[in-house]
């Protein structure tokens, strides 16, 4: 059987997922490098740990970390949503592209997100 760290993302995966994705914008390197679309923020990458901060709802969040906790934790709140941090080294790809998607999704303006669906 393969490594679990061969079939993770990793970080370069989850930079190619969020770069993909209309009008994200990649924060500067930094502690924590923020992705924001058309100036809100969807997620966030601590390089130097390996570790994302993805907006999902409070129901996912609570789904995620019950399903893994080695990959995923709990991180903040704001507003209706809920934070959630995920170990990029251990975190199988396809899952996190949905991950990443879903939180742009939340964030994106809808026409936005209609048009990226619907070219899709």
């Amino acid at each position: 059987m393969d490594n679990l760290h061969d079939q993770a993302a990793g970080v370069e995966e989850f930079l190619r997922l969020v770069r993909a994705l209309p009008e994200a914008q990649v924060g500067a390197p930094a502690n924590y490098v923020g992705i924001k679309v058309r100036g809100k923020g969807f997620a966030y990458l601590q390089e130097d740990t390996g570790i994302a901060l993805v907006k999902v709802t409070m129901e996912e969040r609570e789904a995620l970390v019950g399903q893994d906790p080695e990959i995923f934790a709990r991180s903040y709140t704001s507003g209706r949503f809920g934070w959630v941090q995920i170990r990029l080294d251990m975190v199988p790809p396809d899952e996190l592209a949905e991950l990443v998607t879903e939180a742009w999704c939340l964030t994106a303006p809808r026409r936005l997100v209609e048009e990226y669906e619907a070219a899709g």
